[in-house]
């Protein structure tokens, strides 16, 4: 997708009116919001994300036809390990205990990082990755959605 191409489509988003809009298309992820502003001026933000490279796009209000401008993020290094499933995210075995991982610790691949509860059934997330833990995405007891990132490993 280009430039010009993610433009017109903050620009269609802002003018439908919605609140949240997320597309994907191969390694390529934009999700657009419209938080609004004390003022009651509505900002659409959009975040495109291509690759490992990710960008905010901001819409500015004026009087005029609003400026576009487009702000490379800090870009994070490491691989994403994605939740598989839609339940909860558990960081430890149980209540009280030491969570599986903490930001720093070196993992293998295949080590238990957390548990997602579905339907009752505990599913363990193992790493996909060998290297060390440098975030946690999620907090305990956090419901997560399919595909969403639970821990970033460089």
């Amino acid at each position: 997708m280009q430039y010009q191409e993610i433009l017109e489509l903050v620009k269609a988003v802002s003018e439908a009116g919605l609140s949240n809009f997320e597309y994907t298309e191969g390694n390529i992820s934009i999700s657009m919001s419209c938080p609004e502003v004390k003022t009651k001026t509505v900002v659409p933000v959009a975040q495109v994300t291509e690759g490992s490279a990710s960008y905010e796009v901001v819409k500015e209000p004026q009087a005029a036809e609003p400026q576009v401008t487009a702000q490379p993020q800090e870009e994070k290094k490491g691989e994403l390990m994605k939740s598989p499933l839609v339940g909860t995210f558990y960081a430890a075995p149980s209540e009280g205990a030491e969570p599986f991982v903490k930001v720093g610790d070196a993992v293998k691949k295949g080590q238990t990082l957390a548990i997602v509860e579905a339907m009752k059934l505990m599913n363990e997330i193992e790493s996909e990755f060998d290297g060390v833990v440098t975030e946690i995405l999620v907090s305990n007891e956090e419901t997560v959605e399919f595909g969403q990132p639970l821990f970033r490993i460089g």
